[in-house]
């Protein structure tokens, strides 16, 4: 199966450094648009600070260096003209831990849209909130309680949250920092149903430490080890015959 979306973003000779010590090197790396790009590979090969990169979530860390381009729809997002706060309403992130704000559900949706002036009255922001909240499939669960803390919910409810809170300011791009990591079997099924949902109208890309996640939710795999990309291609092509003994074997479990 070839995919045939277009390149939603792409790295260029991206090296990145904390202070001193160089963490990525070289990453060349095409995202194709409305699909999943699973980032693989063992325990600090880079694939966090990556995505990171993505939306300049790096920035707030001192000594942070970065070299080489990232492209969002051609335009290099680290231009000085860029401005940030527009940039992270493109491409939205949802981390590790489930992260409500200590407000109410409906406050936690509503704060995207509230902050870039996406509505022009209650209606119109009643209408985001709840439909983003029925694209995560919370709606229906937490309807009679939108007053009430996100911070009360369970921990897959939460993350289920975040996603809405993530999506309510319809980004191009969501980025996924390992979101199941903290879930049980069954709240890690319904973010994965999710996902597979949420790419017809969204790019998507997921670091995760689980390599049957990412062949069940992605379309296209890259595998870092050591701050190298070492080889990307389709999911099924990779994890059936990946072109580099490295990948071979993380895949088969030899490492990581």
């Amino acid at each position: 199966m070839h995919i045939p979306f277009p390149t939603k973003v792409a790295s260029r000779n991206l090296n990145l450094y904390y202070r001193t010590k160089q963490v990525l090197f070289g990453i060349n790396l095409d995202i194709p648009a409305q699909s999943v790009t699973a980032l693989i590979g063992p325990s600090g090969c880079g694939k966090s600070s990556f995505l990171r990169c993505l939306n300049r979530m790096n920035d707030s860390i001192d000594g942070v260096r970065l070299q080489g381009n990232i492209l969002l729809e051609g335009q290099d997002i680290y231009q000085k003209t860029v401005d940030v706060v527009q940039l992270r309403a493109r491409v939205g992130m949802v981390f590790q831990k489930p992260t409500p704000f200590p407000k109410s559900i409906y406050d936690n949706v509503a704060y995207g849209p509230r902050i870039h002036g996406l509505y022009r009255h209650k209606d119109e922001l009643d209408e985001i909130v709840i439909r983003s909240l029925e694209r995560v499939g919370l709606f229906q669960e937490v309807q009679d309680r939108l007053h009430q803390s996100g911070t009360s919910l369970s921990g897959g409810q939460q993350q289920r949250l975040c996603i809405a809170r993530a999506i309510a300011v319809n980004p191009e791009v969501i980025l996924m920092d390992e979101p199941c990591s903290a879930l049980d079997p069954v709240a890690t099924a319904r973010v994965e149903e999710l996902i597979d949902e949420l790419r017809e109208n969204f790019t998507i890309v997921i670091v995760t430490h689980s390599l049957h996640q990412a062949a069940r939710v992605s379309q296209k795999t890259a595998f870092f080890h050591l701050g190298e990309l070492v080889e990307d291609g389709e999911t099924g092509d990779l994890f059936t015959n990946p072109q580099d003994e490295r990948t071979q074997a993380y895949i088969t479990g030899r490492f990581g």
